[in-house]
């Protein structure tokens, strides 16, 4: 990369960004090597300039938000981390009981902005570690509920610097899956229809779901989430229990002695780490069981 090209144009663009970035602070995995650029652009305008010069100048470029589904290699990413966090984050209502939101907003302040607003509806997201990007992105949901029954529509650019917005079905939205998540796009904000409610009911429903997470998840080690997807016929958790994988570790990587499902950072694990303890598993679980377990965390390499 041009690094002094680069220098004046977010100097004309007012773009602000770090060189070398540890992105090992911005995921939840705390994994990961240096951005050669971490940019933290402002405005949907600064996101078209940024796309327009890699564009141009043929520079990678990876959406980021807050890394709460992501595994990136310790050997760091190359070009340009586009990072969607708290400058992209405004939040505001378009009507009574519809929401709008920027990508980099965390599902934890869009749960709050909604229970400010008496608005039930996001109570399963209260305690999903990312942004709303990258839950529309993956259509993140919880406890019954999930991102697809309450989203009207997302705005995105597209990779030529194009803005544009898909709604109801054009969103494609299925298990952990959507348009977004099989193309191109970098989501910009999602508009989310929620309905009035009562505000004691609504928190409490909000302090009973992180509760069951807080009791039945490990919270207290870094982790991706979930690391496999849901088998057809079969839960994941239960299949990597049964095959008496819990507490397996590669290195710092572990099986959760607390929930099967998840792959955690139990002391100074790598990319490589995860990635081995991962394919263990796997190969188990298929020779044990018959189910291949796809992985829900995403490889950044």
């Amino acid at each position: 990369m041009n690094k002094e090209a680069f220098y004046k144009f977010a100097e004309e663009k007012g773009i602000k960004f770090i060189e070398n970035e540890n992105l090992s602070k911005h995921t939840s995995f705390k994994i990961g090597g240096p951005a050669e650029i971490f940019a933290n652009p402002a405005s949907t305008e600064q996101i078209i300039a940024i796309i327009d010069f890699c564009n141009d100048n043929k520079i990678p470029l990876l959406p980021l938000g807050k890394g709460s589904n992501v595994l990136i290699s310790d050997s760091g990413i190359g070009g340009i981390v586009l990072h969607f966090g708290s400058e992209f984050g405004k939040i505001s209502l378009l009507d009574e009981e519809t929401v709008y939101c920027e990508a980099g907003t965390g599902l934890a302040a869009l749960c709050n902005f909604a229970l400010e607003n008496e608005l039930t509806g996001l109570e399963f997201a209260y305690g999903i570690p990312g942004s709303v990007g990258g839950a529309v992105f993956m259509n993140a949901g919880a406890y019954g509920g999930e991102i697809k029954d309450v989203i009207v529509y997302a705005d995105h650019v597209d990779k030529n610097g194009n803005v544009g917005r898909f709604t109801g079905e054009e969103l494609e939205m299925s298990y952990r899956h959507s348009v977004y998540s099989a193309n191109e796009y970098f989501i910009t904000g999602a508009a989310f229809k929620l309905q009035k409610g009562d505000r004691n009911e609504i928190k409490a429903k909000m302090d009973d779901l992180i509760g069951r997470r807080f009791d039945k998840q490990p919270m207290d080690k870094p982790s991706a989430g979930s690391t496999f997807k849901r088998p057809e016929g079969a839960f994941a958790s239960a299949l990597v229990d049964q095959c008496g994988l819990k507490g397996y570790r590669v290195g710092g990587a572990e099986v959760s002695t607390k929930h099967a499902g998840f792959v955690v950072n139990a002391g100074g694990a790598t990319c490589d780490d995860v990635l081995n303890l991962i394919k263990d598993v796997q190969e188990k679980v298929k020779n044990d069981t018959g189910f291949f377990l796809e992985p829900e965390v995403e490889i950044l390499r």
